[in-house]
């Protein structure tokens, strides 16, 4: 009866903790604290020393891929798995987790062309469960050098450890962690993968005549994180919130630029979709070198990329419909920075 009694007390405390009003008064608490640790640093104890191992990953060998969802990054991750070189991990912060295999499921996007699995790759790692943690693909996704999770440091740092060959994690979820991961490893190398934000979004809806362009502000449902990347989001950036910017494209377009800002400020190398699927052989070949992986079959790896049509955006609306809304995108994006 008390444990029952406890965990309705302790539901009651979340929902209350979810209300915006507290939610925003907690952020600016908080931002309060950080603002007061960084003004001091650990030092030594003046009584005994503690030998302890740096914290920073000094390993030059790991690629980490960052990108939006349905930006062609499950193409990306899966060049570098065809490599043979390479333990190349898929969306190691997925909730399907694929280091469960009770958990993760058998099933297979049919739109990932040439794969026939996501988790290979996380087999005989069970154990990561204890590391693991749901809330990272929805809380906190914006995360600076100073920002502290030691459970997500250390869950990336065994998949880096247990890696038989050269690690690759690829990402759709570290584009606003990008600081944070360039911080706690300094010589991996970072690629970025971006997409026509036109294209991107009609990859995003699941059902295009309901949700056409005259009725998707009424229409819209989330399948792909945006509702849920902008609620947590907005603390940083109020555009994303959905009554400051009510219509869905708008706030994709927003999210859209601010991760391809990101993107391009810590990125070793920024990608276009476009570029790799037309032009494959050159992007592919400058990506190899930039990372240093050599005698990859690069005409192979070709092999299996198609471009698909770079002007699909028009089926769905002209581009004055387009224009409209990233422009009123654009000139907000500009009173922010300035």
């Amino acid at each position: 009866m008390q444990n029952k009694l406890k965990l309705k007390v302790i539901a009651i405390f979340h929902k209350f903790l979810q209300q915006r009003s507290v939610e925003e008064k907690l952020v600016t608490l908080i931002g309060d604290t950080g603002k007061a640790n960084k003004k001091i640093a650990n030092m030594q104890n003046p009584y005994f020393s503690h030998t302890l191992p740096d914290t920073i990953s000094e390993r030059d060998d790991i690629i980490f891929i960052s990108s939006r969802f349905r930006s062609g990054s499950t193409l990306l991750w899966n060049l570098f798995r065809q490599t043979q070189q390479c333990t190349a991990y898929y969306e190691p912060f997925n909730e399907r987790q694929w280091f469960n295999p009770d958990f993760r499921g058998e099933n297979v996007d049919t739109s990932h062309r040439g794969v026939d699995d996501y988790w290979a790759e996380f087999n005989d790692m069970q154990d990561l469960e204890e590391l693991y943690d749901e809330d990272w693909i929805r809380h906190r996704l914006l995360m600076d050098e100073s920002s502290v999770n030691v459970n997500m440091k250390e869950y990336i740092e065994q998949l880096v450890k247990r890696a038989p060959m050269r690690p690759v994690l690829q990402f759709n979820r570290v584009d606003f962690r990008l600081p944070w991961i360039k911080h706690h490893f300094p010589n991996a190398k970072i690629l970025h993968l971006y997409r026509n934000p036109r294209n991107q979004w009609l990859s995003f809806l699941t059902d295009e005549i309901k949700m056409n362009k005259d009725q998707v502000e009424d229409t819209y449902k989330d399948a792909f994180y945006l509702d849920v990347w902008c609620e947590d989001l907005y603390k940083h950036f109020p555009l994303l919130d959905k009554k400051v910017t009510p219509h869905p494209y708008q706030r994709f377009y927003y999210l859209w630029k601010l991760s391809y800002l990101y993107g391009q400020h810590y990125s070793n190398m920024s990608i276009s979709f476009e570029d790799l699927t037309t032009d494959t052989f050159n992007t592919v070949s400058k990506m190899m070198d930039l990372v240093k992986l050599e005698n990859v079959p690069i005409d192979k790896l070709c092999s299996v990329i198609s471009a698909p049509n770079p002007l699909r955006w028009k089926e769905y609306a002209d581009e004055q419909w387009f224009s409209e809304h990233e422009d009123i995108c654009e000139k907000n994006l500009n009173r922010m920075f300035s």
